[in-house]
C-alpha cells in the first residue's frame, strides 16, 4: 500500500519587506541537521513550518514566490518540475539536496 504522507512536504510562506519567501522541505527531514565540510544545514520548524502540503500546493506557492528555499528530494524535484530552478543548480549537504531561488 502506498503511503501518501511520504509524498507530503512542509511549506511555509514568509512575507518580508515586499518579498514572498517560500520554504519547503520533505517531511522526514524536519528537525534534522546535515553537515558537509564547512557547510551546515538545519531544517528547523520555525523556518519551514509544520503545515503539510501536496506537490500541487507547493507548486502554487513557488509560482508566487520571489525567494524560495527547498530541502529534500521531493521539495527540490517539485521546484525542478515547475521550472522554479534548474536541475544543475542543486547543492548537496550531507547527501541531502537543497536549492535556493531568487526572482528579480
Amino acid at each position: 500500500m502506498h503511503d501518501d504522507r511520504s509524498e507530503m512536504m512542509y511549506l511555509k510562506t514568509h512575507k518580508v519587506s515586499g518579498e514572498v519567501m517560500v520554504a519547503v522541505c520533505d517531511c522526514d527531514l524536519l528537525g534534522k541537521t546535515f553537515d558537509e565540510g564547512e557547510l551546515c544545514l538545519s531544517v528547523e520548524a520555525a523556518f519551514f513550518g509544520e503545515e503539510e502540503a501536496t506537490a500541487q500546493e507547493v507548486a502554487k506557492a513557488l509560482a508566487g514566490a520571489t525567494i524560495a528555499n527547498m530541502v529534500g528530494e521531493r521539495a527540490v524535484a517539485c521546484a525542478i518540475e515547475t521550472s522554479c530552478i534548474d536541475g544543475e543548480n542543486i547543492l548537496r549537504i550531507g547527501g541531502v539536496p537543497t536549492a535556493q531561488m531568487v526572482r528579480m
